[in-house]
This record gives structure tokens, sequence and C-alpha cells, in this order.
């Protein structure tokens, strides 16, 4: 299988040189994504509806690209605040809590824009190969 480009339709793709996932394999690698809510191009001002936000970018990736939700192996999740934690991780629980995979997150002193609240980037492998 080659490798395949996933994108969002975002210009910063094409000018800053990534994509939203590249699927290689059996594996799915989605980058770092933030809140935005790409139906409005909006980024709401709460860590929770950016959190959501975040995992219906990359369901959406994984999904064009072949895999689904439970095919996740791996998060990294970036808040800018310690105080965002907990209601980051009620949406994680929500969204990944059957799932369980490998998880890391990091307190980050800031990310591409002030309004940027969390970033979360995951690996997923086909289930059953």
């Amino acid at each position: 299988m080659s490798r395949r480009l996933i994108s969002t339709g975002s210009p910063l793709e094409k000018s800053v040189g990534y994509s939203r996932a590249v699927i290689d394999g059996e594996f799915a690698f989605v980058a770092g994504t933030t809140g935005y809510d790409y139906t409005t191009m909006t980024m709401p001002s709460d860590v929770t509806s950016q959190s959501r936000n975040c995992f219906k970018t990359i369901e959406a990736a994984l999904q064009e690209g072949g895999f689904e939700m439970a095919d996740i192996v791996r998060a990294t999740y970036y808040v800018t605040d310690a105080n965002y934690i907990d209601a980051h991780f009620a949406v994680c629980g929500e969204v990944l809590g059957d799932i369980r995979p490998a998880a890391t997150l990091l307190v980050v002193s800031a990310l591409a824009r002030p309004e940027m609240k969390v970033e979360i980037e995951v690996t997923a492998k086909r289930c059953g190969t």
C-alpha cells in the first residue's frame, strides 16, 4: 500500500508543508490537531469544546483514511495551562475511555496561536493486523 495524504483543506497544509494525516500501510499518523471548528472556521474559547473539536477533526481524518477511533494506539495531548487538565481528560474519557491508547500529556507554555488551549496528535493501527 502506498503512502496517502489526508487534508482538511486548510491553506496552511500547503504553505507550511504538512498533512492532517498520513496513511502508511496499516498505520495512520494524525498531525497535531487544535480545536478549530472547520465548519465555521472558529475557535471556541473553552478547553472542553476545543478538545471535542480536536477529536471530531481526528475522527474525520481517520475515517477518510479507512480507520476508526478504536484503531488509535497512541495519543499525545498538549495543554497550555495545568488548570485545563481535568476538563480535557473528561473529554478524553468520553471519547477514548473504552479504547485506552497509550497516552502522554504535556503542559506547554503556548501553542501556535494564543486562542489555542489544547492540541492532540494520534497514531492508529488497523485492528486485527
